[in-house]
């Protein structure tokens, strides 16, 4: 290798000819691969190639910039690497996105003879941790026989992959055994338990660790916080962010303030989790993706994307799981001309379009109607797990189209693609829809004795509601009562609904006032049940029903609705015709309904009569 005259003269600037070890200097000034290549040059002109002080530095640049096959290459070049040596390679796989090959550097580490110490393990132990099917206690005994079990920085890796690769109770074995555990090693414990939907335990671990007055920290509390949130005990989140968080005894980073969001959001707390967030000094993208997601979970749409908008304002630019909240809000609430634009914005940044953003997009596509274009963003997708496919189908469901769900459904089986349960869900409200009765009959059976899947109560709800549909009402009665859980009320719903439909009226009567039984405060049992005296004519019955209603202080649920005009989402309430658009509205609607009667609308007579009204309500506009 020959030096070029810019390189050349780079040297003569800096006099660094004459002084060999000032070479490093150049190192952290290098910032692409070929000024990297230029100082391999330089060690080899002069003599250095071989020297492991210099290749390993120049090695760790390498893999700053991601070059990891040449930096192996010149690792392999060398005929004696020292420990140090070995250790900085185990190191920079264990945190790159190839942890793999941090263990078979180890296993070559120990062909050469070279013996690790204290500072080979840890690095190691972090690598096996993000590997799959790799087993730590393959390299406790060696850590054993080297006595460096007792070396607690060691102990807390051994314990800390213990718990992430699944073995939780080696890990507390390790914990408990310990004479003398220090903050690191009750914090890892603590996420082990997490980690692995322990939570409870986690929370008791937390409580032992204060009693034990040990210290913690804010990794601590970020676990804790989570802990509370997947057990959902807002209570105990409440009381470490009392004791902790607002005395300043741990600093509301945003990684504190931003579990501190999800565990209220998660809890339900979401008026907590909106005041946690504005009182935060600093935000990033990870506490308003938390935020976005929380509004999204309790149902608060508009104010999921009026949190969207205040973020691009404030110039922090959404990542994948932002976007997919994102696109989660304009997919409940219809608003097409926003998830589009979302989806623009995928394509201007060049967002690498995963599994959990297209799924989104999908969704967002299906529910706003445009099943075509959710079909394109399915086709584009590299890869496809369940979600996606079950994204699809669910789609095409939702839309009635039951022959084109079951086609996908062959496709992701022919593919190798397990189903879920949700899978399943969607492909027998699919069949519930178009009354495929033998379909559905066959895909109930084909859970579990093909995919080993446990029917849950939504799936027999599907399934008493396809028979009921279908007027089969004996079979859903008997389907009902072979259920291994308690039906729930919803599914006694399905089946009132096609009494109803089916004039099983001695039948509805029954389960109507099982019903009202059941959720004494839920005001559409009771109209249900009227509207079915009404068309026995009934009359005494159904006003008896009704009074019932009234003296309970119960009100008919008013309907809401959404509507997107020019990218602004319009909220309409019933009942609500407070504000002076409403004239305008109902002049309108007027008009359709004479217009409709002129071309030969005629209600049924078993057709109940319907009222729109409402107010323009709540708009957010993303431009």
């Amino acid at each position: 290798m020959r030096l070029t005259a810019t390189t050349a003269r780079w040297l003569d600037r800096f006099g660094l000819h004459s002084s060999s070890s000032a070479i490093l200097s150049l190192l952290p000034k290098c910032h692409t691969i070929n000024h990297l290549k230029q100082i391999h040059c330089i060690l080899v002109t002069i003599g250095l190639s071989r020297n492991t002080t210099f290749l390993s530095e120049l090695i760790c640049s390498l893999i700053t910039l991601d070059q990891i096959p040449y930096a192996s290459v010149i690792f392999d070049k060398i005929d004696l690497p020292t420990v140090s040596l070995w250790n900085n390679m185990i190191q920079i796989f264990s945190t790159s996105s190839k942890p793999h090959e941090a263990i078979a550097y180890y296993f070559k580490m120990r062909q050469s003879h070279a013996v690790p110490n204290k500072h080979t393990f840890p690095a190691l132990l972090k690598a096996i941790s993000k590997c799959d099917n790799v087993n730590p206690f393959h390299f406790y005994a060696e850590i054993v026989k080297l006595s460096l079990n007792l070396d607690p920085f060691v102990r807390n890796s051994l314990i800390s992959a213990s718990a992430n690769c699944g073995f939780v109770e080696f890990a507390r074995l390790l914990f408990d055994e310990s004479t003398w555990n220090d903050m690191i090693s009750w914090t890892s414990m603590i996420d082990g338990y997490v980690r692995n939907n322990i939570s409870e335990e986690g929370l008791k671990l937390f409580l032992e660790m204060r009693l034990n007055d040990v210290s913690v920290d804010e990794v601590t509390i970020v676990n804790v916080l989570r802990a509370s949130a997947m057990v959902g005990n807002v209570w105990f989140g409440m009381c470490v962010q009392g004791f902790y968080v607002e005395p300043g005894r741990v600093s509301c980073d945003v990684y504190v303030g931003s579990a501190l969001i999800d565990m209220y959001c998660k809890c339900g707390y979401l008026d907590h989790a909106s005041k946690v967030f504005d009182e935060m000094p600093c935000r990033n993208v990870v506490s308003w993706s938390a935020i976005i997601s929380g509004y999204v979970q309790g149902d608060r749409h508009i104010d999921a994307l009026r949190a969207f908008q205040g973020m691009l304002l404030v110039n922090v630019k959404p990542n994948q799981t932002t976007l997919s909240s994102v696109l989660a809000a304009c997919a409940q609430l219809g608003a097409l001309d926003q998830g589009q634009w979302v989806h623009q914005y995928i394509d201007r940044n060049k967002l690498e379009l995963n599994s959990i953003l297209g799924t989104a997009l999908i969704d967002m596509y299906a529910k706003s109607g445009c099943v075509d274009d959710a079909f394109l963003v399915f086709n584009r997708l590299a890869f496809k797990n369940v979600y996606p496919w079950t994204a699809m189908i669910n789609g095409l469901a939702m839309h009635g189209d039951a022959s084109s769900c079951l086609n996908l459904f062959k496709q992701m089986i022919g593919s190798g693609v397990q189903p879920n349960e949700v899978t399943f869900i969607s492909i027998l409200s699919a069949c519930s829809h178009r009354g495929l009765i033998s379909e559905g009959r066959q895909l109930f059976r084909l859970m579990g004795h093909a995919y080993c899947l446990k029917p849950s109560v939504d799936h027999y709800g599907c399934m008493v509601d396809l028979l009921s549909r279908a007027g089969h009402l004996n079979e859903a009665i008997k389907l009902i009562e072979e259920m291994p859980m308690e039906p729930t009320p919803g599914i006694w719903g399905a089946l009132l609904s096609s009494c109803v439909v089916h004039k099983a009226y001695e039948l509805g009567k029954l389960i109507g006032k099982h019903l009202i039984s059941l959720q004494p405060s839920h005001s559409g049992r009771y109209m249900l049940l009227a509207n079915l005296y009404s068309l026995c004519e009934h009359w005494e019955a159904a006003a008896r029903v009704r009074k019932s209603m009234r003296r309970k202080g119960l009100e008919k649920t008013r309907g809401g609705s959404w509507m997107e005009v020019n990218g602004v989402i319009h909220e309409f309430i019933s009942f609500d015709g407070l504000q002076t658009q409403m004239q305008h509205l109902y002049v309108t609607l007027d008009t359709i309904t004479a217009h409709s009667k002129f071309y030969g609308y005629n209600p049924g007579s078993h057709q109940l009569p319907f009222v729109i009204s409402g107010g323009f309500g709540e708009s957010i506009s993303i431009s």
